[in-house]
């Protein structure tokens, strides 16, 4: 695969000596107007941008996210309207990075090279499939490859180290490292040191592939992930959603306040 709008992104982090700062959305969360605005907003401060395709049953999603998916839900956001989001978005913003994250179901249900072919269209960068692990997504991440999209391998602290070896070997332009074992937004119940143990052994594999780290990142917890190629915020920015429309504030300007702050405590 070419060099990616990813792969020189992390190039970029890398040179100014930070981590690079990724987030997770929920595609028409609160609103699909909302959700467009959120991101072009956060933009400003992130370096990569993931947005989720909605599934009615988010299995790994912990209570923020699963919050986000039910609105976006009730609003009657479809996987059609994610691309339309997703293509506005990389419209005005063709420099950023954009990664749709989902589950396998929609994407059999619309058929993987259909799926693909709308990727494509709406000029997504990449992807992670939750529940689609390797090696069962080998043929599946080939035929990104082919379509210069970045699949996304996943790793967590109970992958031994030959599997490790394999999936590292596989994957593209990112990996992902789950830092623990729970849900999204669990409350870090390792210290973060321990975690970035387990990461220099990711890195040891293969100092040259980016590897972020994400599941525990709040705003406490972020200033400590310095040294990791980058961070993953989604649950702080769920939460954020729902609070500011308990509050009756705007989840758009609330949302993009504390993104800038996460953002300068990597600096």
């Amino acid at each position: 695969m070419k060099s990616s709008l990813i792969d020189f992104t992390f190039k970029k982090c890398r040179r100014e000596k930070r981590p690079a700062l990724i987030t997770f959305t929920v595609a028409g969360d609160n609103t699909k107007k909302n959700s467009l605005k959120i991101l072009n907003s956060i933009s400003k401060y992130v370096d990569i941008l993931e947005l989720s395709f909605l599934h009615n049953c988010p299995i790994a999603d912990g209570g923020q996210i699963q919050n986000s998916t039910y609105r976006s839900l009730e609003n009657g956001t479809t996987l059609k309207d994610t691309f339309q989001i997703a293509k506005k978005f990389k419209k005005k913003n063709p420099q950023k990075p954009l990664i749709l994250m989902g589950y396998y179901n929609l994407i059999y249900q619309s058929g993987e090279n259909n799926f693909l072919k709308n990727c494509k269209s709406s000029k997504v960068d990449g992807l992670i499939v939750v529940d689609l692990p390797w090696p069962e997504n080998k043929i599946f991440a080939e035929k990104c490859k082919k379509k210069s999209i970045s699949f996304v391998q996943l790793l967590s602290p109970t992958t031994s180290k030959v599997r490790m070896k394999k999936i590292i070997k596989d994957s593209h332009d990112m990996i992902y490292y789950i830092s623990m074992l729970s849900t999204t937004g669990g409350r870090l119940k390792i210290p973060p040191k321990k975690i970035l143990e387990n990461y220099s052994k990711i890195k040891k594999i293969n100092k040259n592939k980016n590897c972020v780290i994400g599941f525990g990142i709040t705003n406490n917890t972020i200033g400590s992930f310095k040294k990791a190629d980058g961070v993953v915020v989604g649950s702080e920015i769920c939460k954020e959603i729902t609070k500011s429309l308990k509050k009756r504030q705007n989840p758009v300007t609330n949302v993009n306040k504390m993104v800038k702050k996460m953002k300068d405590k990597i600096l």
